[in-house]
């Protein structure tokens, strides 16, 4: 019998938020389609003060539900994973949080910002210029990516409950370094990107998971188990 995986869920829990709803039945999922066991914990940002709370998993997934109780502790998770080539994934909070980490502790913007939490320093993180809450959209994937093996197309529909994404100034920061983007909406906007240089590294502004909610499948989900199992 294959040893279960094991997964932290990193961000604050809470019944009523959808994402978090659909979690564990996209995780269970993935799991039975994979064959491959997964136990699975739920983290609480001001419970991550250091990667030793991290030390015993396989993954991690930095879960929507920004603005964090402790947003040092999301930080500190995401850090962990990218310095200790462990596969992430992040999702909506989690992809404004990995952004935002990169930023700060690989390009040297010590200031970036947040502009849901932070009143100074450069947004990174700024307001969308059109909400998208509770809406879906299509996402044009840049080929030969994780992403886009994963879902095995180039062009998806994805839906969304957020109104902050990766602000003008910074996007073309991104082309100078290893994080790169690897999804655009219909105008350009940035929604998803990956560390090239990292085994599994890849954080989406859409909730992937909540195909779980309607019966399908999330590809995602299932390459961020395979790559934790390898």
């Amino acid at each position: 019998m294959k040893t279960p995986l094991r997964l932290a869920l990193v961000g604050d829990y809470h019944p009523d938020i959808v994402a978090h709803q659909a979690i564990p039945p996209a995780i269970d999922d993935a799991a039975a389609v994979l064959e491959q066991p997964v136990k699975y914990d739920w983290l609480a940002t001001p419970s991550i003060a250091s990667g030793e709370a991290l030390a015993e998993y396989d993954a991690i997934w930095v879960v929507p539900g920004s603005p964090y109780r402790h947003p040092e502790g999301a930080f500190t998770a995401i850090r962990y994973a990218r310095e200790n080539s462990i596969p992430f994934l992040g999702t909506c909070g989690g992809f404004q949080h990995a952004v935002i980490e990169y930023a700060r502790n690989v390009l040297g913007w010590q200031d970036a910002g947040h502009a849901e939490t932070d009143s100074e320093g450069r947004m990174v993180i700024a307001p969308l210029s059109c909400s998208l809450v509770e809406t879906s959209a299509v996402v044009e994937l840049r080929a030969n990516t994780l992403i886009a093996r994963a879902y095995g197309r180039e062009s998806i529909e994805e839906g969304y409950h957020c109104r902050y994404g990766v602000s003008s100034a910074f996007a073309a920061e991104l082309e100078q370094g290893d994080l790169r983007v690897t999804g655009w909406d219909e105008e350009g906007e940035i929604r998803a990107v990956e560390l090239v240089t990292h085994p599994f590294f890849v954080a989406t502004l859409f909730q992937h998971e909540r195909h779980a909610l309607d019966g399908r499948p999330a590809p995602l989900v299932q390459a961020f188990l395979r790559a934790a199992a390898q």
